[in-house]
């Protein structure tokens, strides 16, 4: 099986998804997000299985869902914010096109806000999101080829950044 064409980390509200759909489109390929895959196969929101299930069972959907999506799609993956937690995601994303969107809190905040309903963000939101980022940001580093930053940038323009630093031009659909 071919790998992905690019692999999408980072924090929530770094534009994911959004940025993911443009760069499918742009390179003539699906879209894929491990989030989504985890909430259908769930039956729910990821919200309502950390309060059912608790953060380790998600984290284990989780892993699951990032080796099946790594093993089975070629095209543009996003995985959730807190994949890059896993020993075992890191080593599976080593020598994958990965690009870090990384992302200020201020325009995260700008963004999606920080009362959307994500789990790890529910009490005290800023600093939490800080404390995350102080943990994650790392080892984003640690699995990306490339880091682009989101701050001040349209969805399309941080598309483009992601081509040019993956220099993934030349894969363009007509």
């Amino acid at each position: 099986m071919t790998p992905p064409a690019v692999v999408i980390v980072g924090p929530p509200g770094a534009g994911k998804s959004t940025v993911g759909a443009l760069l499918a489109d742009r390179l003539g390929t699906g879209y894929r997000d491990t989030d989504a895959d985890i909430e259908r196969s769930a039956g729910k929101p990821i919200s309502e299985i950390f309060i059912d299930e608790g953060e380790p069972h998600f984290r284990e959907l989780e892993r699951q869902a990032v080796r099946a999506a790594v093993a089975g799609h070629a095209g543009v993956l996003s995985l959730g914010g807190g994949a890059v937690m896993d020993e075992g995601t890191r080593a599976l994303l080593a020598g994958l096109p990965v690009v870090f969107l990384d992302v200020s809190l201020a325009d995260a905040v700008r963004r999606v806000g920080l009362d959307a309903p994500r789990p790890l963000l529910a009490v005290n939101p800023r600093q939490r999101w800080r404390e995350l980022m102080e943990a994650r940001r790392p080892l984003y580093t640690e699995v990306a080829r490339a880091v682009v930053t989101t701050d001040g940038r349209t969805p399309e323009d941080v598309a483009e950044a992601v081509l040019d630093a993956l220099e993934l031009r030349d894969v363009l659909k007509d």
